[in-house]
C-alpha cells in the first residue's frame, strides 16, 4: 500500500471515530426542566377563621369566627414576590373590654401591601397596611364609635396547587386606636387589639 492510501486510511478513521460521539448526541433524546411555578398575576378568593381577643386561645367563647373574601395582585421578581390585597370580613361579635362594659367588631375591610419570598410553590410571606373595623356596643355600653381606621400587621404562608389554585394560612394583628364609648361610667377613649387568624383559598388568572 502506497503511503499515500496510508494517509487517506488513517484519516478517514480518525474522522469517524470524531463524527461517532456527535452524531450520538444529537439523536439523543433532549430534556427541558420544567417551567419555574409563577406567582405573578392576579387572584380573587375566600378565607374562614377566627378574630379573638388576646392570646393563647383563639377559640374562646368571647371570640367569633370569621369569614371573608380577598382579591389581590403579585408580581414575582426572581425568588422576591411583591404584591396589593384588599379584603373585606365578617368577625362574628369577637368582644373587647372597655370602661364600663363591652364593644363588639363586627366588619372589617383591610388594603394591604405584601412581600414574600417563594420556593418555588410555597410562599413564605409578610403584610402590612390599613384596616377600618365596625364597632357594635356590648353589655354595659350605651354608645361606641362605628367605623374606625387602624393599622394591620401579619404573616403567613401559602401553597400553590395546579391549575391556578392555592391555599393558605394566615394571622394578623390589628391595633385600632381612640375608639369612644359612653357606659354608666362615663365616656372612655380605647386602643384596641385585635386578633385574626384565618384559612383562604385564592385562584390566580
Amino acid at each position: 500500500m502506497s503511503p499515500q492510501a496510508k494517509i487517506v486510511l488513517t484519516a478517514s478513521a480518525i474522522a469517524l471515530c470524531l463524527l461517532r460521539p456527535a452524531t450520538a448526541a444529537d439523536l439523543s433524546p433532549t430534556y427541558n426542566d420544567p417551567p419555574a411555578f409563577q406567582w405573578s398575576g392576579a387572584y380573587v378568593g375566600i378565607h374562614g377563621g377566627t378574630a379573638f381577643t388576646r392570646m393563647p386561645n383563639p377559640f374562646a367563647g368571647r371570640n367569633g369566627f370569621s369569614g371573608g373574601v380577598q382579591a389581590g395582585y403579585n408580581q414575582q421578581m426572581g425568588s422576591a414576590v411583591l404584591g396589593a390585597e384588599i379584603e373585606g370580613s365578617y368577625l362574628g361579635g369577637a368582644e373587647h373590654d372597655v370602661r364600663g362594659g363591652k364593644i363588639k367588631e363586627k366588619w372589617r375591610g383591610a388594603a394591604k401591601a405584601k412581600a414574600g419570598v417563594s420556593f418555588d410553590q410555597t410562599l413564605l410571606f409578610g403584610t402590612g397596611g390599613v384596616a377600618m373595623t365596625k364597632f357594635d356596643k356590648g353589655d354595659g355600653v350605651r354608645s361606641s364609635d362605628d367605623w374606625k381606621m387602624g393599622y394591620l400587621v401579619g404573616a403567613g404562608i401559602e401553597q400553590g396547587f395546579a391549575g391556578g389554585l392555592s391555599a393558605k394560612v394566615e394571622y394578623d394583628y390589628v391595633r385600632t386606636p381612640g375608639v369612644e364609648t359612653t357606659s354608666a361610667l362615663g365616656g372612655s377613649k380605647e386602643t384596641i387589639g385585635s386578633h385574626e387568624l384565618k384559612a383562604g383559598i385564592d385562584y390566580r388568572f
